[in-house]
C-alpha cells in the first residue's frame, strides 16, 4: 500500500488529507442514499470483518438521508484515520515503521500551539434561541447510529472534546463520546480515571460549570493525541503540534473560554453542569459489547454552533474490534508505553511494547534484550501502573520473540515461563467496562473497585531465566541462501516471521558445534564414530 512521503509538509485541514486519501486510492466515495441509522455504519464496519487489514479504505459519504427521509447538507467522512495502520501512518506524515519514533519525538519535544484571530471553522456561527429552530442545534450534523438494531441512543464519537483546568488553565484533549438527547443537550461520556474528568470534579469543587468545547474534523494529529494517554498536565495540542512539525493554530471560541483548532470542520461550544447527572441508555463499546450500564454522565449544555459553510461530519468506527478506534488506540498506546518504560522508567532493556488489539490495550507483551534479571520486573509492574484500567495482562519476552505475533509470545509462554515462578497477580486496577470483573447487576461501587481491593492483573516473565540451546531452525546463512533460491524460482512473496532462523542461548557445547559442521559438510560417519565411544554396557 503506499504511503506518504516523510519530506511532505503536513496538512493545512481535514480536506488536504482527504485529497491525499484520494490520490493514493484509500478513499472510497458513497454517492448513493444512505440512511444514517441503519445502514451507514453496517456498510463500514463490513470490512472490519471481511477484508484483511491491508485492504481497508476510508469512506465518504456524499448522500446521507435519515430512516424518515430528511436530506443531509453535510457529508459524511469515517474509517479515514485509522482503518490500517498505513492509512494511521499517512495521518502521522510517515511511513508505517517510523511511527514509534515520532511519537517519542513529539512526546518529548511538543511545540506550543498560536492564536489567531479567526478561521474557516467559523465560517458559520449559531448561538442562542438560533439553535433550537428547525434542523439546527444537533440536529445539523448527520450523526450515524453506532451498532443498528442494539444502539438505545445516538452516540457521537467526536474526534477531540476539550477542557481546562481551572486552576492552571492547560487544556486537555481527549476522546469522549457524546450522547445527543436534545438540538442543545448531550450527556458527556467520560470514565472517572481519564483527565477530562478531573477537570471536571476541580470545577465541581469551586462550585462553578466546566466549559468545554468538542471538535469534529481536525487533522488527523489531534484526533490522535486526543486517544493517546498523554501525560496530565501535558497540553495536547503541544504533542500535535510536533507531530506535525508545525504549530497549531487555534482561535477562541464565541461563548466559553476555550481555544480551538482554527482549521476544523465543526466545534460545539457549551458548558458542562456539575449540579446534576443523569443516566442514558445502552450503546456499543469498544470491548465487544453493548454497555447496559447506565451510570449517570453529566450534561454539556451547547450554546454554540460554528462550523465551516460546507463542512465534513467525521465519525470513527468504534465498537467490536478490529475497529478504526483499536487501531488508533493500538497504535498510540504502544508508542506512549514504549517511551513510558524505556525513558521515564529508566529501563533501556525494553525494545518494543505490544497491544494485542482485541483486547484494547488489557493485553500487553514487552520485549525485552535485558541484562539483569530484574529488569523484566520492572518493565512489569511499570506497565500495569502505568493506567489503572490498562495493562491487565502484561507478558515480558526476550529480543528473540515478535510481541505483534500471538504465535511467537504462545511459544515464549510455554517454554520460557513457569506459572508458579514467574507469573505474579496484582490488585487494585479499575475494571471500567471489564464485563469479567462484576456482574451487570452489581452495585455501582462493586464496578468501580471490586470486592474492595480493585480488580486484577497477571504479570508473566517469559523471558529464559539460564543458557537455552539453540531455537531447532536452520543457522542464519543457510536460510539466506534458501531465500536466494526461492526467489530464483519466482516462488510467491514471503512474509517472514520472527524467529525465521536459528540463533544460539547461551548453552551449546562445542562438541555439537563441531557435530554440526561435520552433518552439513557429509561426514556424518565421522559422527557416528565419536558417539560410538560412548557407548555403555546394559
Amino acid at each position: 500500500m503506499p504511503t506518504v512521503e516523510t519530506d511532505t509538509p503536513y496538512y493545512k485541514d481535514l480536506r488536504e488529507y482527504l485529497e491525499k486519501l484520494d490520490k493514493l486510492g484509500l478513499l472510497i466515495h458513497i454517492k448513493r442514499p444512505i440512511i444514517k441509522e441503519k445502514e451507514l455504519t453496517s456498510l463500514v464496519k463490513l470490512q472490519f470483518r471481511g477484508l484483511p487489514e491491508e485492504k481497508r479504505r476510508g469512506f465518504l459519504f456524499e448522500n446521507v438521508i435519515d430512516s424518515k427521509g430528511r436530506k443531509y447538507n453535510m457529508k459524511v467522512a469515517t474509517g479515514i484515520l485509522a482503518s490500517s495502520r498505513e492509512i494511521y501512518a499517512l495521518g502521522m506524515n510517515c511511513k508505517p515503521e517510523d511511527v514509534n519514533r515520532k511519537w517519542a519525538s513529539a512526546l518529548g519535544n511538543p511545540i506550543p500551539p498560536v492564536l489567531v484571530e479567526n478561521g474557516p471553522v467559523q465560517e458559520v456561527v449559531v448561538t442562542g434561541d438560533d439553535l433550537l429552530a428547525d434542523g439546527k442545534g444537533i440536529e445539523e450534523f448527520p450523526v450515524p447510529v453506532d451498532v443498528p438494531g442494539y444502539s438505545g441512543q445516538i452516540r457521537s464519537s467526536f474526534s477531540a472534546f476539550i477542557t481546562k483546568d481551572i486552576e492552571t488553565g492547560i487544556r486537555n484533549v481527549g476522546n469522549y463520546s457524546a450522547h445527543l438527547f436534545g438540538k442543545t443537550k448531550v450527556l458527556w461520556e467520560i470514565a472517572k480515571t481519564n483527565h477530562g474528568y478531573v477537570h471536571w470534579q476541580k470545577a465541581k469543587a469551586n462550585g462553578k460549570k466546566l466549559q468545554a468545547a468538542v471538535v469534529i474534523g481536525a487533522t488527523p494529529n489531534i484526533a490522535f493525541t486526543a486517544m493517546a494517554k498523554i501525560p496530565y498536565g501535558v497540553d495536547e495540542f503541544g504533542v500535535a503540534g510536533a507531530i506535525a512539525g508545525r504549530p497549531v493554530e487555534l482561535v477562541k471560541c464565541k461563548t466559553v473560554d476555550i481555544e480551538v483548532p482554527a482549521n476544523a470542520e465543526i466545534v460545539i461550544e457549551g458548558e458542562v453542569s456539575t449540579d446534576f447527572v443523569e443516566p442514558g441508555n445502552a450503546f456499543g463499546e469498544y470491548t465487544g459489547y453493548m454497555a447496559t450500564d447506565v451510570v449517570s454522565r453529566p450534561e454539556f449544555k451547547i450554546t454554540c454552533v460554528t462550523h465551516r459553510k460546507d463542512a465534513i461530519f467525521t465519525h470513527v468506527i468504534s465498537q467490536f474490534p478490529p475497529s478504526e478506534s483499536s487501531v488508533m488506540r493500538k497504535i498510540a498506546y504502544e508508542s506512549v508505553f514504549l517511551k513510558f518504560l524505556k525513558s521515564d522508567c529508566n529501563n533501556p532493556a525494553v525494545q518494543d511494547v505490544a497491544l494485542m488489539e482485541m483486547s484494547q490495550a488489557r493485553y500487553l507483551v514487552v520485549k525485552l534484550k535485558k541484562t539483569h534479571p530484574a529488569q523484566p520486573w520492572q518493565a512489569l509492574y511499570a506497565a500495569t501502573a502505568f493506567d489503572p484500567q490498562y495493562g491487565k495482562i502484561v507478558v515480558a519476552v526476550d529480543d528473540d520473540i515478535d510481541p505483534r505475533d500471538p504465535d511467537s509470545v504462545i511459544w515464549a509462554m510455554s517454554f520460557a515461563m513457569q506459572p508458579h515462578r514467574d507469573v505474579k497477580i496484582v490488585r487494585g486496577k479499575y475494571p471500567e467496562l471489564d464485563l469479567s470483573a462484576y456482574s451487570p447487576e452489581a452495585s455501582r461501587a462493586d464496578k468501580d473497585f471490586p470486592e474492595a481491593q480493585g480488580s486484577g492483573a497477571m504479570l508473566i516473565d517469559a523471558t529464559r531465566k539460564f543458557p537455552y540451546p539453540p531455537t531447532s531452525l536452520p543457522r542464519k546463512e543457510y536460510m539466506e541462501k534458501a531465500i536466494e533460491i526461492w526467489k530464483d524460482e519466482g516462488l510467491p512473496e514471503l512474509n517472514l516471521r520472527d524467529p525465521w532462523y536459528g540463533q544460539t542461548f547461551g548453552y551449546w557445547p562445542e562438541e555439537y558445534q563441531d557435530d554440526a559442521e561435520k552433518i552439513v559438510n557429509g561426514q556424518h560417519y565421522e559422527v557416528g564414530k565419536r558417539l560410538e565411544k560412548l557407548r555403555e554396557k546394559v
